[in-house]
C-alpha cells in the first residue's frame, strides 16, 4: 500500500490501477491443482501394513472471505509450495482414517473411503482457502500379499458367485429376452396399431379435406348457377319487360282499331239493325194487338155460345122437368097400370142391354142327353122371369 496503508484490493480474472514504486502487487494461481497422496506401510485397524495412493483436485476459493484467507497463507509462494502444503494436510488425514479402518473396508469400499477422507480434510483445507474437488482411492497394496490372499479367496467366491450370476443371467436372459419378444411384438403390435391409426386419420383427413374441398366446389358452382340464374332471370325479365311494353302499344292499337271497327259497326250495322229492330218491335206491337183482339174475340163467341148454350140446356131441363112432372102427375092417377107400362117401356131396353153380349156369339149349345130336359131348362127359365123382374122393379108380371 501507499505511505503504509494497509488496505488490499482482490481482483479476480480482471485488472486494476497500480501505482509504480508506490503499490504493491502479488499474484496466486487459481487454477486446479492435482495433488497424489501417497501412504506407505501404514497400520489399518487390524495391525495390517498397507499402502494406499489417491488423487485429489483443489483449488483455491473466490469467495472474497477465503479468498483473503488463502492469500494470507499462500501470497507470494509458488504453486509447488501451495501443493507441498495442501498435500501433506490430505496424507495426514488419509493416515490417521486408515488406522481406523480395516483392510476389506478400506478395499471393498473405497468411494466410501474417499468420501470420507474428503469431509474429514475439507474442515482443514478450507480454513487455508482450498477446496477439495475431488478425491479418489488410485490404488491399495501390501507387501505381506494380504490382499492377494484375500482376493483369492474372494476370487473363488466371486468365480462362484459368477458361475450362479451365470446360470442365472442365461436363465434371466431367456426370460428376459422371451419378455423383451413379447414387449418387441407389443411394440409392434402398438406400432402396427398407430400406424394403423395414423393411415385411418390420414384418410380421413384426406376424406374431410375432400369432402370440404368438394363442398366448396359445389358451393361455387351452385353460387355460379345461382348467379347465372339471376343474370338470366333478370335478362327474362327485361325481356318480359320490352313484351308487356310491345303488348301495351299493341293493345293501344287494337283499342284504336276497335273503336274504329265499334263506330264503323255503328254506322253500317248498329244503327240500321236499330231501325231494323224498332221496325219489327212496331209490328210486333200491332201482331200482339191483333192476336189479343182476335182472343177477345173468340172469347167473346165461345162465352156466347156459352151462354145459348146454357139457355138451351136450361130449357130442355125444364121441359124434361115439365116432362117428367107430367108423368109423374100421369103415374099417379093411373096407379099399378102406369108402373106396368113403364115396365113393359123398359123390358125391350134391359133386354137388349142383356143380350149385347150375345150377340157377338155365333152359336149357343147347351149339353143335355134328352130333348125333353132341354125344354125343360127354357121353361124353368122363363119361369125365373117374372121374380127377377119383380126383385128389380117391384113389378109383378104374373099378375098382368
Amino acid at each position: 500500500g501507499c505511505c503504509g496503508s494497509d488496505t488490499k484490493t482482490y481482483v479476480v480474472g480482471g485488472w486494476a490501477w497500480a501505482w509504480w514504486l508506490i503499490s504493491d502487487t502479488k499474484r496466486i494461481t487459481l487454477e486446479i491443482m492435482t495433488l497424489q497422496p501417497r501412504c506407505e506401510d501404514v497400520e489399518t485397524a487390524e495391525g495390517v501394513a498397507i499402502t494406499v495412493t489417491g488423487v485429489a483436485q483443489v483449488k483455491v476459493m473466490t469467495d472474497q472471505d477465503l479468498l483473503a484467507v488463502a492469500c494470507e497463507q499462500f501470497l507470494g509462494k509458488s504453486v509447488m509450495e501451495i501443493k507441498a502444503v495442501v498435500l501433506q494436510t490430505l496424507e495426514g488425514h488419509l493416515r490417521s482414517i486408515l488406522g481406523t479402518l480395516t483392510v476389506e473396508q478400506i478395499y471393498q469400499d473405497r468411494d466410501q473411503f474417499a468420501k470420507l477422507v474428503r469431509e474429514v480434510a475439507a474442515p482443514d483445507v478450507g480454513r487455508m482457502g482450498i477446496e477439495i474437488l475431488s478425491f479418489t482411492i488410485k490404488d491399495v497394496y501390501d507387501k505381506l500379499d494380504y490382499l492377494s490372499s484375500l482376493g483369492k479367496t474372494q476370487t473363488a467366491a466371486v468365480q462362484r458367485d459368477a458361475d450362479i450370476g451365470v446360470a442365472e443371467a442365461e436363465r434371466d436372459a431367456g426370460i428376459r429376452e422371451a419378455e423383451c419378444k413379447k414387449e418387441m411384438m407389443d411394440v409392434k403390435f402398438q406400432a402396427d396399431t398407430k400406424m394403423a391409426d395414423s393411415r385411418r386419420e390420414l384418410e380421413l383427413q384426406k376424406a374431410s379435406f375432400n369432402q370440404e374441398v368438394n363442398t366448396k366446389k359445389a358451393e361455387a358452382q351452385l353460387a355460379y348457377e345461382l348467379q347465372a340464374a339471376k343474370e338470366q332471370q333478370k335478362i327474362c325479365l327485361e325481356e318480359i319487360e320490352i313484351q308487356v311494353v310491345q303488348r301495351k302499344k299493341q293493345i293501344t292499337i287494337e283499342e284504336k282499331e276497335i273503336d274504329r271497327i265499334d263506330k264503323e259497326l255503328t254506322a253500317t250495322v248498329k244503327r240500321p239493325a236499330e231501325a231494323e229492330a224498332y221496325k219489327m218491335q212496331q209490328l210486333a206491337e200491332g201482331h200482339k194487338i191483333k192476336m189479343v183482339l182476335i182472343a177477345q174475340a173468340e172469347a167473346e163467341k165461345i162465352r156466347k155460345i156459352g151462354e145459348a148454350e146454357a139457355c138451351s140446356i136450361e130449357a130442355v131441363g125444364k121441359a124434361e122437368a115439365e116432362k117428367m112432372r107430367l108423368k109423374a102427375e100421369a103415374y099417379q092417377q093411373y096407379g099399378e097400370a102406369a108402373k106396368t107400362a113403364l115396365v113393359l117401356e123398359a123390358l125391350p131396353k134391359i133386354a137388349a142391354k142383356v143380350a149385347a153380349p150375345l150377340a157377338r156369339t155365333n152359336e149357343i149349345v147347351i149339353l143335355g142327353g134328352e130333348g125333353n130336359r132341354v125344354t125343360g131348362e127354357v121353361n124353368r127359365l122363363l119361369a125365373e122371369l117374372p121374380v127377377s123382374v119383380n126383385a128389380l122393379t117391384g113389378v109383378d108380371l104374373s099378375k098382368v
